[in-house]
């Protein structure tokens, strides 16, 4: 075989749950994939068409090649530059509940940099106030709403595929099936492909035929938040509220985050 251009994408979001999809997808016949993430239409950009094909896993007839970079999804230029790549792009977006998914931004970013302030710190331009911080990147890519009206420029809403990050976690064959069928695949990745795995708190793909062991997200995955005052909670729900709402319209998907 040789490497080709993706037909899809998985652009998003950063700790929604990209890697236990990416992981799920390749366990499908059909699919090659890329393990790390190319940053392409972000960062790699002026490496030019060439460098990204180059990038992409070998894929014989009747293969989809794909690869996931989360930033995509708040990168500006990224829409117009995947559109100008080829405008039939599948498009898969991973979201979850904004405030989890903030926390666990920050829990990421604290197991590298432990000298940072807290998260109550960062969440809020004036405490008293009670003023949320909404340039912090960890809020920022939460407000889903204005980041994907930036695709709607280029992409219809048939071309996106919404993935519910917590249902991820309860039903992943029931979310892989839309995945399946949005991408146009016979559903071969099913319940048998998972077990729940209690210590992580996650489920684990069981081993593929050929390797000897299940294949369980790294100790990156899963790692234990830090508490959270309750008040800062109850700010950040009521600060992500409307913009939870107006994406739920956008989508017409309901994600229950209320």
């Amino acid at each position: 075989g040789e490497s080709g251009l993706p037909q899809a994408l998985i652009i998003g979001v950063k700790k929604g749950g990209t890697r236990a999809l990416l992981e799920a997808i390749r366990a499908h016949p059909d699919v090659r994939a890329v393990g790390t993430e190319p940053h392409f239409f972000d960062r790699n950009y002026e490496k030019g068409l060439e460098w990204y094909r180059n990038v992409m896993p070998k894929t014989l007839d009747g293969q989809i090649t794909m690869e996931k970079t989360p930033s995509y999804f708040v990168t500006n230029e990224a829409p117009r530059r995947i559109h100008s790549m080829a405008k039939d792009t599948k498009l898969i977006v991973v979201v979850r509940n904004p405030v989890t998914r903030a926390i666990s931004d920050y829990t990421q970013t604290l197991s590298k940099k432990p000298e940072i302030p807290t998260f109550e710190v960062l969440a809020f331009k004036n405490r008293t106030l009670g003023l949320i911080d909404a340039s912090w990147s960890a809020i920022r890519i939460g407000i889903y709403a204005l980041h994907l009206e930036n695709w709607l420029q280029y992409f219809p809403l048939s071309q996106i595929l919404f993935v519910s990050g917590e249902r991820l976690i309860t039903d992943p064959a029931g979310e892989m099936a839309k995945v399946q069928d949005f991408l146009g695949l016979k559903r071969i990745v099913t319940e048998k492909h998972f077990y729940f795995n209690k210590t992580k708190g996650f489920p684990c793909l069981k081993k593929p035929e050929d390797s000897s062991a299940p294949r369980c997200l790294g100790k990156s995955k899963g790692r234990t938040h830090p508490k959270i005052d309750p008040d800062v909670i109850h700010r950040l729900r009521k600060f992500y509220k409307p913009f939870n709402v107006m994406f739920y319209q956008m989508t017409g998907q309901d994600f229950q985050w209320e």
